[in-house]
């Protein structure tokens, strides 16, 4: 059962209400005083507003701030970039907008015609932040040059389609126009070029010894002695979790076979060993590190494989190696997480850029949920959403220790 029916059935549970079915479009329930059939809209309504604002408007919000940032813009100037935005196509951008008036305000303006026309601006304390994100990224630059070098020195030729970088790029902190902004102020690392497909890619023009190390060899290189190369991954297991002692003896043997970098050249490697199998789980240990929050989707790793020269059917590896890495099924997504980098749910070495992401979250749901009582529920729902405002997702004690271990992409920040 997912998270918001467990919500659902502890909302019912309280009012002595028995739930009868659940799908998309509502709680079919029955209550014990009649035999009767009623929508419960208003918990519904607000229990997805909760569930639903989490990594898309998240990201969607943070790109409009940068487009807006110290302007006034109207709305059919930001319907350009609407594409960009990963919005549902059934809804308007102007919905959007309005459902944060935390962060984004509204004024009218007339046109040429007379006609008023919707016109926006961020807000005195959303412009605020917009410094200080700017401050953080000017900070942050070399950081961020630094990650993006080693990510393009994972590559076979040191070079990847634009596109692939995309997806990654609100992983490891760039700009949504980094391109333009960030790439031409470093002429000697990367080039921009055409492939053959017609896609633009980045490459990389000169290779970084000093970058080629990486982030286990990094860790325990004080452990390390001379030329031993049989690195161990830390393991870290969900509380109550167990292997069968042939599966634990696997693991310990596997643990000690040769280390592979990363950054080293591993065509000679056998696709069909042991030994190349924890050279996948290097590169994705490595990539995983590469990002501010030690995580991403699934998906992003899709295009991946013929650029860092895997095997087929690499994605396996996640599946095989659960002590390293953790696949979240939450928020309707898979999501890559490498345990190592958590305490349960908190992220243990947090990038500023993430802690600037987390206040544009709660501006997002304040503003939210404080405009929500008045629209979804009336003068009887604020009890409601004082309930459901308090109530965690991530500490309901209602999921399972492997549930809400590593689960942070259903947070606010995610």
């Amino acid at each position: 059962m997912s998270t918001c029916q467990l919500l659902l059935e502890f909302w019912f549970t309280n009012r002595r209400m028995e739930v009868k079915g659940i799908d998309r479009l509502g709680i079919h329930v029955r209550s014990k005083s009649r035999a009767k059939k009623v929508w419960i809209v208003n918990f519904v309504m607000r229990t997805v507003l909760v569930v639903l604002i989490q990594i898309l408007d998240l990201r969607a919000a943070c790109f409009l701030v940068s487009t807006i940032s110290s302007r006034c813009l109207p709305l059919y100037h930001l319907s350009r970039r609407r594409t960009q935005l990963g919005l549902p196509l059934d809804l308007k951008l102007s919905t959007f907008v309005r459902r944060y008036p935390a962060l984004f305000s509204e004024f009218p303006v007339a046109d040429s015609g007379g006609t008023l026309v919707p016109w926006f601006r961020l807000t005195d304390e959303a412009l605020s932040l917009r410094r200080e994100e700017l401050h953080v990224l000017q900070r942050n630059e070399t950081d961020v040059i630094r990650r993006l070098q080693k990510l393009l020195m994972l590559t076979r030729d040191g070079t990847l389609p634009l596109q692939t970088i995309d997806q990654l790029k609100w992983d490891m902190g760039l700009q949504d126009d980094y391109p333009h902004s960030l790439i031409p102020r470093y002429p000697h690392l990367f080039s921009l070029l055409r492939l053959s497909d017609d896609r633009l890619a980045l490459k990389l023009l000169s290779w970084d010894n000093r970058l080629a190390v990486s982030q286990l060899q990094l860790q325990l290189q004080l452990h390390s002695h001379g030329g031993d190369q049989c690195l161990a991954f830390p393991i870290r297991f969900t509380r109550g979790f167990g292997l069968k002692r042939k599966c634990m003896e696997w693991l310990e043997e596997w643990q000690r076979l040769p280390y592979t970098s990363p950054y080293a050249d591993a065509s000679s490697l056998d696709p069909r060993t042991d030994v190349s199998e924890k050279r996948i789980v290097g590169v994705f240990h490595e990539l995983l590190h590469l990002t501010i929050q030690k995580k991403t989707e699934r998906k992003n790793v899709s295009n991946l494989r013929k650029p860092l020269g895997l095997p087929q059917k690499f994605t396996k590896v996640f599946g095989r190696h659960p002590g390293i890495f953790y696949i979240s099924h939450k928020c309707a997504t898979q999501t890559l997480i490498l345990r190592e980098s958590y305490d349960r749910q908190q992220l243990l070495h947090k990038h500023p850029l993430v802690e600037i992401r987390e206040r544009y979250a709660t501006m997002m749901r304040t503003g939210s949920l404080n405009k929500s009582k008045n629209i979804l529920v009336g003068s009887r729902g604020e009890e409601e959403d004082h309930q459901l405002h308090n109530f965690d997702l991530r500490s309901n004690g209602l999921e399972s220790e492997g549930e809400t271990e590593c689960s942070s992409d259903c947070k606010w920040f995610s």
